[in-house]
């Protein structure tokens, strides 16, 4: 037997794995720094990401030269963020994995380096997240939290497993530190983009929770994947159509229909980047089914997310400026790299056919139909 087949359950990490927190902490960290007249840029992002709080105000106090202990910085933090946890999103496929693993009776534990009382907090605004975790252990109930293993040995010893048959999904370096040092497997989808080359320590790096496939790990293997697309919960947006890198027509000799990325920041941080599909509104024109990347393309090495659909229809004439309506039914593939162009030009005509097979499917063409479509 496989050391894969050994895996009896599985230990989630909170905070950047199954829900969105980052941007409520920068949005936090911006409003508490403006007081003492500073402006948080990001900066410090990859040192407090995974870490006790403790550890993450310690590196934002020295960093920007704070007037105040990290104790005390952490006392002014806390009440902001307790605003907050009604506020934070579960990551896109977090619903999906905790309901797979519950009901195929895989045991899960919790463990974050957050204290048990926000986890709790957090949690709260999930239904069902509470009763589906057999232990829920918070950093501040060990003696020392991630990277130490302290937090998943003792995940381990409640769940009363071996460390050897645990799997950990984390999104932090601290995190696949920790699981490492328990000698137990680890999974990792990456809080941060483009940094996968720094998580070289875990037994797989994947770019979201929609890739994960637990028959690697001798788990139940979910079965809503139907004709190569996995059906996800929609989502709408919308704009007029602008001007992108020039790169699709002329490159690729795929023409998109770039829309603008700055009245979406939310969403685009949301959504992890890959290939999707759905169907398209124009205003003047009718609805067509369409395939679309959001992310980085690395094969062109952006430096913004930015989302590219392809409406799968020969248009005769540009329209830049017309409003745009996107609504996202499905998710094909993570976003990679291409060793060559030609390589990324038969894998989009590839993701083309996939999508215009699976649109045609009950389960997707209802919502040709859908009103967010229909631009008066």
């Amino acid at each position: 037997m496989s050391v894969t087949k050994l895996i009896k359950c599985v230990i989630l990490d909170l905070d950047g794995t199954l829900l969105n927190t980052d941007g409520i902490v920068c949005n936090v960290l911006k409003i508490s720094l403006g007081k003492y007249g500073k402006e948080w840029d990001g900066r410090e992002t990859l040192k407090i990401v995974g870490k006790t709080p403790f550890e993450a105000a310690s590196a934002v106090v020295e960093d920007y030269g704070l007037p105040c202990s990290p104790v005390e910085f952490v006392s002014e933090l806390s009440p902001l963020f307790s605003q907050q946890w009604c506020n934070i999103k579960a990551l896109p496929g977090a619903n999906r994995l905790i309901k797979h693993l519950k009901s195929n009776g895989v045991p899960m534990a919790l463990a974050s380096n957050s204290p048990k009382e926000s986890i709790d907090a957090k949690i709260s605004f999930h239904d069902g997240w509470k009763d589906s975790f057999s232990v829920i252990i918070g950093g501040d109930e060990v003696r020392t939290g991630k990277p130490s293993p302290d937090i998943f040995f003792e995940a381990a010893r409640r769940l009363r497993m071996e460390p050897s048959s645990c799997l950990v999904i984390e999104d932090s370096l601290p995190g696949v530190t920790a699981g490492k040092a328990a000698e137990m497997k680890v999974v990792v989808v990456p809080s941060l983009p483009k940094q996968s080359h720094l998580y070289t320590a875990a037994d797989e790096v994947i770019n979201s929770l929609f890739d994960l496939q637990l028959e690697k790990w001798g788990l139940p293997p979910f079965a809503d994947w139907v004709e190569r697309t996995l059906p996800i919960d929609p989502w709408y947006i919308g704009g007029p159509v602008i001007k992108g890198f020039g790169r699709g027509s002329k490159v690729l000799g795929i023409p998109t229909a770039n829309l603008s990325t700055k009245d979406c920041p939310d969403l685009l941080a949301q959504y992890p980047s890959g290939v999707y599909f759905g169907w398209a509104g124009l205003s003047t024109r009718g609805i067509f089914k369409m395939v679309m990347s959001i992310g980085w393309n690395p094969y062109f090495s952006n430096k913004e997310k930015t989302i590219e659909p392809w409406l799968l229809h020969e248009f005769t004439e540009d329209f830049y400026g017309e409003e745009l309506r996107l609504v996202i039914v499905g998710y094909i593939r993570p976003e990679f790299n291409f060793p060559s162009l030609e390589s990324l030009i038969a894998k989009i005509h590839e993701d083309r056919r996939v999508a215009e097979r699976a649109l045609d499917l009950p389960l997707y063409s209802s919502y040709k139909n859908n009103s967010h479509l229909r631009i008066s």
